[in-house]
This record gives C-alpha cells, sequence and structure tokens, in this order.
C-alpha cells in the first residue's frame, strides 16, 4: 500500500474571488511584488495594486498592472480632470489589504495615523483584514521606533509576516528580507482557512474501485471512477478542513494542499487505512465502491485458458463501513453510499440502521447520468431519522456541494 501526498499548488480555491489590494512601497524587495501579484491571480485572486511614489524607482506601474490585470493606483487623482481614485471605496472593496514590501517609513506612517499618500489614506480607511511584510536592512528593523511602530500597528490589529534572514542589500547578514511571496500566499491561505466553516476538522474519504486480485495478472472490480469522492475531498478541503482521501486504482489528481492521499488496492488494503484514519476523524464519507467478494485463493501464477473450465470460490471482504460504525463515538458522523438497482429506498435505509450510519447517500443505476465513470449524479440523501431529501441531476462538484451542506446542518445539531 502506497501512500502519497498531493504536492500540486491550490488554485482557485482559498484565494478565489477574494479582493485583495497589494500595496508596494519604497524598498528593493518591491521586485518580489511582481511574483506576488502573479501568484494571488493565478489563485483566482482579484487584485489591485497601490504603489507609493518612492516604490516607482524600484519597479515600474506597467509591470504590476500587467499582472494585475488592472491599472495600478498611484495618486489621489488619476488625471488632470481631478477623477478620484476613492481611498473609502479602496477600503470597503477589499477583503484584505497586503502592504508587502512595507518600507520603514510607511509602517511610521501607519502607526502614527499619517495619510499623506493614497496607500496610507486607504489603510487607514480598510475594515477588513491588514497583512504588513516588512523589508529593510537590519538595523532599521532592530531600532526601537521600528520594533515600537510593529507592536503599535499589531495592537490595532493588523497582522504582521514575519521578515526572513539572509543577505541584505546593504551586504550584511540578518533578519529584515522580505518574506518570500510563496510564504505571503500561504499565510494568507491560512487566515481565509480560519472563517471556514471546516476549519480544524478532520475528514476521512474513501473513493473509487478495489480490485481484488484473481492472479498476478487478473483481478475481480468494478467500474468506479473516484469522481464522486475526489469531488468531495475537494470541497471538504476548500472549506478549511484537513481530509485524508483513501482511494482505489485510478488515474485522478487531487488539487487542494489539505488532502492527504493513500493509495490503496484492495478492499483489505482499504479496511486497514480507513480504520487507522477514522480514529481521528470529525467526519467519514465512504463512497469508494468496495468489491464485496473477493477470490478465496489467489494463484501464484497466470491462469491459462488450456487449463480447461475453472470454478472461481468467492469469500466476502470486510465491510469497512459496518466496522467504522461498530467504533463510532458519539461525536463523529459516519456517511455511506448505496448505489442500488432495485428496491433503493428500503435497502438504503436498511443501511443506515445495521451499519450505525448518520446519512446514507443514495444513487440509482435507474436514473439516467447516474453512476459510475459520469461526471454528474442524482441522488437522494437520507439520514438516521428516515428523512429524504432528493436532489436533480448534477455535476460531482455541485453534488458534493449539496452533500455537504446537509452534513453542515446536521453536524450543527
Amino acid at each position: 500500500m502506497q501512500i502519497a501526498y498531493c504536492k500540486l499548488p491550490i488554485f482557485l480555491i482559498m484565494l478565489q474571488n477574494k479582493n485583495i489590494i497589494v500595496g508596494v512601497t519604497g524598498s528593493i524587495a518591491a521586485y518580489k511584488s511582481a511574483l506576488l501579484v502573479r501568484i494571488l491571480v493565478k489563485k483566482g485572486a482579484n487584485i489591485k495594486v497601490i504603489m507609493t511614489h518612492s516604490a516607482i524607482e524600484f519597479i515600474t506601474p506597467l509591470t504590476l498592472s500587467t499582472l494585475s490585470k488592472n491599472p495600478v493606483l498611484i495618486d489621489f487623482t488619476k488625471n488632470t480632470s481631478g477623477e478620484w481614485n476613492n481611498h473609502v471605496e479602496l477600503g470597503l472593496w477589499a477583503d484584505a489589504l497586503v502592504i508587502a514590501p512595507a518600507s520603514a517609513n510607511t509602517i511610521a506612517k501607519m502607526a502614527n495615523g499619517i495619510c499623506d499618500n493614497l496607500l496610507s489614506a486607504t489603510y487607514l480607511s480598510a475594515r477588513n483584514n491588514v497583512y504588513v511584510a516588512p523589508a529593510m536592512d537590519l538595523d532599521m528593523l532592530k531600532h526601537q521606533s521600528t520594533v515600537d511602530n510593529l507592536k503599535r500597528i499589531q495592537s490595532f490589529g493588523n497582522k504582521i509576516i514575519a521578515p526572513g534572514n539572509g543577505e541584505l542589500a546593504s551586504g550584511l547578514f540578518g533578519e529584515g528580507r522580505m518574506a518570500e511571496p510563496e510564504d505571503i500566499v500561504s499565510f494568507l491561505e491560512k487566515e481565509f482557512s480560519k472563517n471556514l466553516p471546516l476549519a480544524g476538522k478532520k475528514i476521512l474519504i474513501t473513493a473509487g474501485p478495489t480490485y481484488e486480485a484473481i492472479d498476478p495478472v487478473r483481478f475481480i472490480g468494478n467500474h468506479s471512477s473516484g469522481k464522486m469522492g475526489f469531488a468531495l475531498a475537494e470541497e471538504f478541503a476548500a472549506q478549511g478542513a484537513d481530509v485524508t482521501l483513501i482511494c482505489g486504482p485510478n488515474s485522478l489528481k487531487a488539487i487542494h494542499k489539505n488532502i492527504k492521499r493513500i493509495d490503496i488496492v484492495s478492499a483489505e488494503d482499504l479496511n486497514k487505512a480507513a480504520i487507522n484514519a477514522f480514529k481521528s476523524a470529525d467526519i467519514s464519507v465512504l463512497s469508494a465502491a468496495v468489491a464485496d467478494y473477493k477470490p478465496a485463493k489467489v494463484a501464484g501464477q497466470k491462469i491459462k485458458k488450456a487449463d480447461g473450465t475453472k470454478v472461481l470460490e468467492l469469500i466476502p471482504t470486510k465491510d469497512t463501513l459496518a466496522d467504522l460504525g461498530k467504533q463510532k463515538k458519539s461525536k463523529q458522523l459516519l456517511v455511506g453510499f448505496a448505489l442500488e438497482t432495485e428496491n433503493e429506498i428500503m435497502n438504503a435505509k436498511a443501511k443506515i440502521k445495521n451499519k450505525n450510519l448518520d446519512l446514507i447517500i443514495l444513487n440509482s443505476l435507474n436514473d439516467k447520468g447516474a453512476g459510475f465513470k459520469s461526471d454528474t449524479n442524482k441522488i437522494s440523501i437520507i439520514d438516521k431519522y428516515n428523512k429524504i431529501t432528493k436532489f436533480e441531476l448534477k455535476s460531482k462538484a455541485e453534488v458534493a456541494q449539496d452533500i455537504i451542506k446537509v452534513i453542515l446542518k446536521l453536524n450543527s445539531k
């Protein structure tokens, strides 16, 4: 059994559609602002850049306007006609103001309410979080006035993104380098995740098929693609949760960095991994299509057709959902899936009772567009009180959102 941790970048998830102002001040570190803006745009954020006049000496407005896809704002007025860059509207628009780099001069202005430029005026108008990434030489950073100013702006509720150590523009080595753009983005993602409904929750998801070996070449399996489980994992992670995704053989890739992927092959592999992850899980959703039976004996060599007719003896696999139901604690939520072809409601309700589930997600192969391999699904959700909620045919991403809304509602009771 191989464990793989997803290292692919997040995009269009945590920072998607967030309105962020990047403030750029007079520091040699202003060149890093270009990469910061580029990463934020790739994450799906809406970016506006405000530069001080000193910043223009280090990086051109053209560079930042091209990367942000918006005109760079510098002065209180846009042109000689007197059209106004409204700092109040900017402060209301922004979900976050990120000043990176923040020079000693700008930090001093912030600490003392001086607003002699558009950036400092917008700072005083900002209603949402302000993040400050200091960048200056070692002695400037350690000077008591800067130390006091940083403490003062922190007392206002502003967040400091600590500078790093290394070679400085002066040639000295020490603290004062602006945090790397990737680290600033990670800091912002963590900050935004704190307000998500599932922040701090641990989620277990199973997805895809299992393969039960007949011989070294052949296996018993099914047509599950894992798409539903992966959609659930992404949506749970987007809501702030730490997700363990246990998945059978598939060609899919998880995106969100909060997803820890565990690849398995057989029902036995899945059972062991799920029981281990379940111990710390707050919510578990078992969407994997686990084989109910496996060969009693696995041939050591490929079975030859010339050997004639073969009878394959099958024995039951472990019922992971039932095993977890027996271990479930009062504060844990356990959700199962049921793919049925007949007596759908009756069979699903029986599973809720027999396996100690809180919810079961029912889909039927009789519904067009539902089931394996499809990008869509049509479900009904039945809770332990026998309440049935039916949904129309939707994309599996939308189905995942519907499922999580029901889970959140049940979890809040």
